[in-house]
């Protein structure tokens, strides 16, 4: 799954610095395997646009993953000059699974 969501972010946002995307299922409440992501993505094309319109360029790129097996995705895209001031994103927290 990470390899399909890597390639097809290349593709369509051409990152310059990394995607990284982690596999976080294990936080997961429940039995879960290949749904729960974090995805860690910087690019000039994120160059002032907001940042609820960087997440909605993600979700278009990755709607038949989000539609089926993709429970969860933690996004964080950033500039590189943002980047370069914060090097690291926040922690996701452990998932509730619906039981909150």
């Amino acid at each position: 799954m990470i390899e399909l969501l890597e390639q097809k972010l290349q593709a369509a946002i051409n990152p310059i610095e990394l995607i990284d995307i982690q596999n976080e299922s294990h936080k997961h409440s429940g039995p879960a395997a290949n749904s729960h992501f974090k995805l860690v993505i910087v690019s000039e094309q994120f160059q002032g646009v907001l940042p609820v319109k960087r997440h909605q360029m993600i979700y278009e790129i990755l709607k038949e993953e989000l539609a089926g097996e993709i429970h969860a995705l933690a996004i964080h895209p950033y500039t590189p000059a943002q980047w370069a001031k914060k090097q690291n994103a926040p922690e996701s927290p452990n998932c509730m699974g619906g039981s909150a």
